[in-house]
């Protein structure tokens, strides 16, 4: 391994010369208390910047073991991490200055939930952080004196105060990671106890505004009503008290505008950990709950839809449904199949963002149009069943129907954003008026032998040039043999061309995770799928080999700052809504 010297030398031979002399940087460099990587080099000073790392051991850091002993102190350890490095950052970026991205110093700036990033890993002996630099210029020539003062000056410093443990508040590192591990416990107690959910009390659910996922100042706390209110008590934090939501069907009711669908939109998050300060810290959820919604014109792929449609005016087969430009009640159908495939023990429905058709028909339509000339079964007919014979429950937004009481275990109404429990008095008033039918006849759980074709490419894609994976995140553009992926923010990448829309899937956070989605699909295309593995068997063998192997098989020659591990679900979804 080259020293930190054998950099400074080769950097101040090389200035002022053409820009591609940069690239000659590549590799190791042993500096006082950590190694520095430079792992790729940009093309030029307006390309996307550079790729670096820095490893710190152990030893040197001087961590608490407490802190490296467990799976969840090491997440939680290196998501604070990250946030201080991205801080520090802020100080220095731009500060080096010249054309183009020259000075930009940066690396993954973190949403409100903490989440599994190539950011920062922390391993067995050793922190790695992963970042990017803009390496300086004069026009296209190499600014060595400007990049000497990054590498030596400014990035020391930010290694420095971040990654050495006497360098922290000691105080906000404990406290972001016991709330990690009291979360952590908090979800295997839900399951225990045979809960869905918890929202603790003085839980803030607002947030700042539609664009902004921080919490909305001057809020109204939540308060669990006194008859579904439960404490547990964590192993840091102590007793936390808060609306327990059990197993079952539990409606959520309401006047527009009450917090009725903030409250979903809270629980739909909660499937992942919250970082102190969020408000939704305790607003635990089943890690396997998805949310459902009408998606009109995705891609549906042999799904046996049978459950919810049945007797197509054009003879089409729902047993093996495909379609390219699905309805918003075939997708959905699609939606809920799907997702027991991938899993879910809970389903979270909002009524607004439904197929109208797919989830209900009244007592007058049925008469107008008879039974036999609809060849929808109504999600209220299977709801029932979904939980007593599949074992998934359902938490549901509604606010239109009133048919919908007579299938709830539970019924919360939100009164300006305060929870009341009205089950009781619900179930009272169901009495006085006709029970609509509430269960169809033919339940039964498809079985989930999908496959999925091999990836036939285009003649524009086998004709694209072969290149190395640059695997930067904000190229946006990454190459790996001959297959390429281009990545659009959180909502979607294409493969090939081929374009994977996920903007209707709303549990994925943040746009590292689809950027995660693209690298774990394009994997699966060259490595896993042969047209003879399921679906099950293709998500599971990708998550299984990122728990047991990291980033490392996904890139082809070094592991990008920029990638977030998403949820199997959502993995799921991404492998269902692939057209090629």
């Amino acid at each position: 391994m080259k020293s930190s010297n054998d950099l400074r030398t080769s950097l101040r031979a090389i200035d002022h010369k053409g820009y591609p002399a940069y690239k000659s940087l590549a590799g190791n460099y042993q500096f006082e208390r950590f190694i520095l990587a430079i792992d790729h080099v940009q093309g030029d000073p307006f390309a996307s910047p550079s790729s670096l790392h820095v490893e710190i051991l152990h030893r040197q850091a001087g961590f608490p073991s407490a802190y490296l002993d467990s799976a969840d102190a090491r997440i939680a350890l290196a998501d604070h991490l990250t946030r201080c490095l991205s801080a520090q950052f802020e100080t220095y970026n731009f500060k080096a200055k010249g054309s183009g991205k020259s000075g930009l110093i940066s690396t993954t700036h973190c949403g409100q939930e903490v989440l599994e990033r190539s950011a920062c890993q922390v391993l067995d002996d050793r922190i790695i952080a992963r970042f990017h630099v803009g390496f300086p210029a004069f026009g296209r020539s190499i600014n060595a004196g400007e990049l000497e003062k990054i590498l030596f000056d400014f990035l020391p410093r930010c290694v420095e105060n971040t990654f050495f443990f006497k360098k922290l508040d000691a105080k906000k590192l404990e406290t972001a990671i016991h709330l990690y591990e009291d979360q952590q416990e908090l979800r295997a107690l839900l399951q225990e106890h045979h809960l869905k959910a918890f929202v603790k009390n003085g839980a803030i659910l607002p947030r700042k505004s539609g664009v902004s996922d921080l919490p909305m100042k001057d809020p109204i706390p939540f308060c669990s009503p006194a008859s579904m209110e439960q404490t547990f008590v964590l192993k840091h934090i102590g007793a936390v008290t808060g609306m327990a939501i059990p197993e079952g069907i539990t409606l959520i009711v309401g006047g527009g505008y009450h917090g009725k669908s903030t409250l979903l939109e809270a629980l739909q998050t909660g499937v992942y950990n919250h970082i102190y300060g969020d408000g939704r810290e305790f607003v635990i959820t089943d890690a396997t709950a998805i949310k459902l919604r009408a998606e009109d014109g995705r891609s549906v792929r042999n799904v046996n839809i049978s459950m919810f449609i049945n007797d197509l005016p054009n003879k089409k087969d729902t047993t093996c449904f495909s379609s390219m430009d699905a309805s918003g009640s075939t997708s959905q159908a699609a939606g809920v199949i799907e997702s027991l495939e991938a899993g879910a023990h809970l389903f979270l429905i909002d009524e607004d963002t439904s197929a109208t058709n797919f989830m209900l028909r009244d007592e007058f339509m049925q008469q107008v149009i008879s039974r036999e000339k609809e060849p929808i079964t109504p999600f209220l007919e299977r709801a029932r069943n979904l939980y007593e014979r599949a074992g998934v429950s359902t938490i549901l937004v509604a606010g239109s129907s009133g048919a919908f009481f007579y299938i709830a275990d539970h019924v919360i109404q939100m009164d300006n954003y305060h929870p009341v429990e009205i089950t009781e008095k619900v179930k009272a008033l169901c009495n006085n008026y006709p029970t609509p039918r509430t269960e169809a006849p033919d339940f039964q759980v498809p079985k989930f032998d999908r496959t999925i074709p091999p990836f036939r490419r285009t003649e524009d894609s086998r004709r694209s040039r072969c290149g190395r994976n640059r695997g930067d995140l904000n190229s946006r553009t990454t190459s790996h043999e001959h297959m390429k992926t281009k990545l659009y923010g959180k909502d979607s990448f294409s493969i090939d061309k081929e374009t994977v829309d996920l903007r209707y899937v709303e549990q994925l956070v943040d746009a590292e995770q689809t950027a995660a989605l693209s690298y774990f699909l394009r994997y699966g295309l060259e490595q896993i799928i042969d047209g003879q593995k399921t679906v099950q068997e293709t998500a599971e063998q990708l998550m299984k080999l990122m728990d047991q192997k990291g980033w490392l098989p996904f890139c082809s020659s070094y592991i990008p700052c920029g990638l977030a591990k998403p949820r199997i679900q959502e993995l799921y979804a991404c492998l269902n809504r692939f057209r090629g």
